[in-house]
């Protein structure tokens, strides 16, 4: 029986695992949390801070590994490189690692190579605030270099608003530093491409729809296919797989986001080189057929991947909403009663729903992507019917809260 690590054991890790398990696959899982949901469901368990890639080496030294990965943990990539380039595990390699989890990296890579993207600039004190702003302009996005999940992401409109955000920016990056982009209106995408022997394999492009006010930069609805079309669609597969080879990836699943532009451009947000959160695996499934936790295990094993298993299937259109509040279906406070699932299952259309939500708990505004509570998932005949039947099945949900 082989033998797989996981780098990161949280909510999202654990069906990967429950996956892995399926496919007889023994499985060692690390996360720095001890109550890590994915910890409880592996065969070895190893609490320990994966953002230490030798300290994740070092617990996992006396066992055999045929196969390192990560699920939805941007954090965890360069850990999972590292062990696999000190274990000679087939992997993506330690700087493409760094090149798509470090925004600044990643960033001056897709200019080289002449990928379309916003304006940018590094910052790493206020005194370059001033330079950053002239050479991006306004409005822009205010970020970490090398942090996810939404934290410290800020619009910025005025000098005053980098002065008031840059500190907590820079203190959430690992390595003190933010990037300034410009801020592109247009549609924004999610692409999920497979790379291959050096092939670069478009799987779906779905339009992320994001909130008004603090949570702008929180994917809450994902509608697939995307709207885009004819010459348009065809520059943003173009975009996609170009950046996904410029970033070095040869073997792995990538997750360029991409913006349509009103104008008929488009350009590369960023990319990322993992299995993304948020359901982008179940709409995967859903969309075209394709187990991206299969695929993602095969290449961590160094297996072939047959055509059948990396081909689109089928295309179903699907819309995934999330369960938010101000703006969304649920209510601010905290939890004291969360009803069954029974009639959003029901409701027609529905293929998957799911509550995060603990009684206790207080739910806040959308602000972060870890205020999304959990999600409803619907099919139709169009992405339009499908959307309005996850926003329709989405107030169903019966949750109490004082």
């Amino acid at each position: 029986m082989k033998t797989v690590l996981f780098v990161g054991a949280g909510r999202h890790q654990r069906r990967a695992i429950e996956r892995a398990k399926e496919l007889k696959l023994r499985v060692v899982a690390v996360d720095r949390n001890p109550d890590a949901l994915g910890l409880k469901v592996a065969d070895i368990a190893k609490v320990v801070d994966y953002a230490d890639p030798n300290a994740v080496i070092k617990a996992v030294g006396r066992i055999k590994l045929d196969g390192v990965l990560t699920v939805s943990a941007d954090s965890a990539v360069p850990a999972v490189a590292a062990i696999a380039a000190e274990r000679g595990l087939p992997g993506i390699g330690v700087e493409t690692a760094h090149l798509m989890t470090h925004k600044v990296a990643m960033r001056r890579r897709l200019a080289d190579a002449g990928v379309p993207q916003p304006r940018f600039a590094a910052l790493r004190t206020l005194s370059e605030r001033h330079r950053a702003l002239d050479e991006v302009g306004i409005p822009a996005v205010l970020k970490p270099a090398d942090a996810g999940g939404q934290r410290g992401v800020f619009r910025i409109e005025s000098m005053d608003d980098i002065e008031a955000h840059l500190h907590e920016a820079l203190s959430i990056s690992p390595t003190g530093e933010a990037i300034l982009e410009e801020f592109v209106e247009g549609t924004e995408m999610n692409g999920i491409v497979i790379a291959h022997g050096g092939e670069q394999i478009p799987l779906t492009l779905s339009d992320r729809l994001r909130p008004p006010g603090i949570g702008f930069g929180v994917g809450w609805i994902h509608v697939y296919p995307a709207t885009v079309y004819g010459h348009q669609l065809e520059e943003s597969e173009r975009v996609a797989t170009h950046g996904v080879k410029a970033l070095g990836l040869d073997d792995g699943i990538a997750f360029p986001q991409l913006i349509a532009t009103p104008g008929g451009d488009v350009v590369m947000v960023e990319c990322a080189a993992r299995i993304p959160g948020g359901q982008m695996a179940d709409l995967v499934r859903h969309a075209v057929g394709i187990d991206l936790v299969e695929v993602q295990l095969r290449l961590a094993l160094g297996e072939s991947l047959p055509d059948e298993l990396v081909q689109p299937r089928f295309k179903q259109p699907l819309a995934i909403r999330f369960l938010t509040a101000e703006p969304g279906p649920l209510q601010t406070g905290r939890v004291v009663r969360i009803g069954s699932l029974e009639k959003v299952l029901a409701f027609p259309g529905v293929v998957q729903a799911e509550t995060y939500l603990q009684v206790g708990e207080v739910i806040r505004p959308v602000r972060l992507d870890g205020d999304r509570r959990g999600y409803v998932i619907a099919i139709a005949d169009t992405n339009v019917e499908a959307l309005e039947r996850a926003e329709a099945a989405s107030r169903l949900v019966e949750v109490e809260v004082a």
